[in-house]
């Protein structure tokens, strides 16, 4: 029986391991918001990521993974509020993903198939701006910290402090080819719908230098307020009404974990 019972278990773990794949991912991340609401794509920088997928059957899989990339928006000089940021954002998602066309290892399968995935993300980011010191120098400065929009002021005390850890939800399309029993490759660009408008520290209206300078500094009102000429109390500075969004397009290679383990205990007893 206890024979019965490992080999039983060694089966499972096999086909487990036999329907699941380590995924390597390399592309672009991009934002979209209150400093680039007309782009689709706007500045695109580098993302990666990793995760393993398990395939359900020839329709279904669940992928668990991580990403990481930056997202930014600069306005040029001659635009009224001349804002601009940058955020690295680290994300781990839960996916769920459906093949449009029976795909797998198995001869009667499809070699290559269409495919729409959506779950859900938490992810972590960092508003950044490049400050000028009097002294000429420059440094990337944390914004959140500096509450720009008043947040947490005796003036505006419902204005909270924005949370840096957020929950998203990701969705999106790719197609996905078979190249061998043990190899896939995967081209896939997804969405994100954040529940923040704070991706780029811009939301609501202009405070005042003189409220900025008295309760946080001099470089939260110089980075509050970038224009030529300053704003007046209670103009607008974002649009509190839509969230911003980021996305990831990107190009995986999946190797199956059956195969990934077995060479790597072959190279181990070699050894």
């Amino acid at each position: 029986m206890l024979l019965l019972a490992s080999l039983t278990a060694t089966a499972q773990r096999t086909d487990l391991l036999s329907r699941s794949e380590l995924v390597l991912t390399g592309g672009g991340m991009n934002y979209l918001g209150d400093l680039n609401d007309q782009s689709a794509f706007g500045e695109v920088h580098a993302g990666f990521g990793a995760g393993v997928r398990c395939r359900l059957d020839n329709r279904w899989s669940l992928r668990l993974g991580g990403s990481y990339g930056t997202v930014s928006a600069s306005e040029d000089w001659q635009e009224w509020r001349n804002l601009s940021f940058r955020s690295r954002i680290y994300e781990g998602s839960l996916l769920a993903e459906f093949n449009f066309r029976p795909f797998g290892p198995g001869a009667t399968e499809s070699q290559w198939t269409p495919y729409i995935f959506g779950g859900v993300a938490v992810f972590h980011f960092g508003p950044e701006a490049l400050y000028e010191a009097p002294d000429g120098s420059t440094s990337w400065v944390a914004l959140q910290p500096l509450c720009t929009e008043g947040q947490g002021t005796t003036t505006y005390p419902s204005r909270r402090s924005y949370p840096l850890t957020q929950l998203a939800m990701p969705f999106g399309v790719g197609v996905r080819w078979r190249l061998s029993k043990n190899f896939s490759l995967t081209a896939e660009y997804g969405f994100r719908k954040t529940w923040t408008d704070y991706l780029d520290d811009v939301s609501t209206t202009y405070v005042g230098a003189d409220l900025l300078t008295a309760e946080y500094g001099n470089q939260s009102a110089a980075l509050a307020d970038r224009s030529d000429m300053p704003n007046a109390v209670g103009i607008k500075r974002g649009d509190d009404s839509l969230d911003d969004w980021y996305s990831y397009f990107n190009l995986s290679v999946g190797l199956n974990l059956n195969m990934l383990f077995g060479w790597m205990r072959s190279k181990r007893c070699r050894n």
